[in-house]
């Protein structure tokens, strides 16, 4: 069963059989506000009908949408007012059907058949048979590439790199709808401009810039506005001619469930896009976020990272512990001193839950050169009672030569 829109190229339109799958988007109608919308943004024109040639000879007439809308009554009364050049087949004869009187589609149609093909051949009926549903139409319907490589001439010389935007948008959205298709998300996209042939010789052939999301990314006006951010702290060196966009990264794209009943909204994910845009604009030393490792070492559990593609790529799943972790962790763990071979702090301390042993770090070294130590632990942790501080993160180090030593490393809030 066909549940996505199959398009094919005819002649100078794109046409798309979409009766397939209006119901995943509500209806027809509802269907016809989305397409419309789109092509609005991408400066398109779009019509109606039953048959592919009759939807781009309405289309090529320029009127409004109720007079490009194909189904609001038979194709005969609908396309023969038309003139001839609405089909290619039949406008390419528009001199010779004129002396003979004809003006309209409908005009073209009243002549006998047979005299029509002999003197225009068969193309011309043929394209009036398909237009009015009378003749089957087949297509080589189009598959999605596998990479999303696009260009656009700009309708005049850009000298300011924020003014590339406004072209560059028309191409994010096609972008959109290909990583939409492919069931993909953007993690990164590249935008390249090349410089007027007028150009001085040490302006080169152009640039290019490439914008990174800390997540896989559909959406469009977020493209945007990471794009504006970029653009604005860029000069160019001579005058844009034309640009291109390339999906540098894209990544499968997981959607949200999409339940009958409503879903609370994510109320991370503003931040997350707020922050990213916070990012481009102050620069992406300037934005750090905690990233968790997978590291059974508490000190190297955390670190912060401002790269959004290297970000997403070291998170890992929250180590298990036996113990629960403590809020609070101290910069350097503080030595406890023993009694009676009993650690204190701010009294004798009593072992309510242990041991968690962790163990390791011998790959990991503070630094590098001759100067540089190792960072292997081995612990042995427990959850302490305090008589005044509360509940304690504590672990007992093995040191050398068989000795032991106690340490403070957090506390509970």
């Amino acid at each position: 069963m066909q549940f996505t829109p199959r398009v094919a190229l005819l002649e100078e339109a794109v046409v798309a059989e979409v009766s397939s799958c209006a119901r995943l988007f509500g209806g027809m109608e509802q269907l016809r506000l989305k397409v419309q919308a789109g092509a609005e943004e991408l400066g398109a024109r779009v019509a109606w009908a039953p048959t592919a040639t009759a939807a781009l000879a309405l289309a090529r007439q320029g009127a409004g949408p109720a007079e490009r809308d194909g189904f609001r009554g038979p194709l005969t009364g609908i396309l023969d007012p038309l003139p001839l050049h609405a089909i290619m087949a039949v406008g390419q004869h528009h001199a010779t059907l004129a002396r003979v009187g004809c003006h309209t589609l409908g005009d073209v149609r009243a002549l006998p058949r047979g005299g029509l093909s002999r003197r225009f051949g068969k193309a011309l009926l043929v394209g009036l048979d398909l237009a009015y549903g009378l003749r089957p139409e087949a297509y080589a319907w189009i598959t999605l590439p596998e990479t999303f490589h696009a260009r656009l001439e700009l309708m005049s010389r850009v000298e300011t790199a924020p003014a590339l935007l406004f072209g560059a948008r028309r191409l994010l959205v096609q972008m959109a709808g290909w990583l939409a298709a492919r069931r993909l998300g953007a993690t990164a996209f590249t935008l390249r401009w090349c410089h007027d042939v007028m150009r001085a010789k040490d302006a080169g052939t152009g640039g290019e810039i490439t914008v990174r999301t800390a997540q896989p990314m559909q959406n469009v006006e977020h493209f945007s506005r990471l794009l504006a951010e970029h653009l604005a702290k860029i000069t160019l060196l001579a005058p844009a001619g034309d640009i291109e966009l390339l999906a540098s990264e894209v990544t499968p794209f997981v959607e949200e469930c999409r339940s009958l009943i409503p879903e609370t909204l994510r109320q991370g994910a503003d931040s997350d896009l707020a922050l990213e845009r916070i990012q481009a604009r102050l620069g992406q030393a300037s934005v750090q976020r905690p990233v968790l490792y997978a590291d059974h070492r508490l000190e190297w559990m955390q670190g912060w990272n401002s790269d959004p593609a290297r970000r997403v790529r070291s998170q890992g799943q929250e180590p298990r512990h036996a113990l629960p972790l403590p809020t609070w962790v101290l910069e350097k763990p503080l030595r406890l001193i023993e009694r009676n071979h009993r650690p204190h702090y701010q009294g004798p301390l009593q072992l309510l839950l242990g041991p968690d042993r962790v163990e390791g770090g011998w790959w990991h070294r503070s630094g590098s050169g001759a100067e540089a130590q190792p960072l292997n632990v081995q612990r042995d942790y427990w959850l302490a009672l305090s008589p005044h501080a509360g509940v304690l993160w504590v672990f007992q180090q093995r040191l050398a030569r068989d000795q032991t030593a106690w340490f403070l490393h957090g506390s509970f809030a």
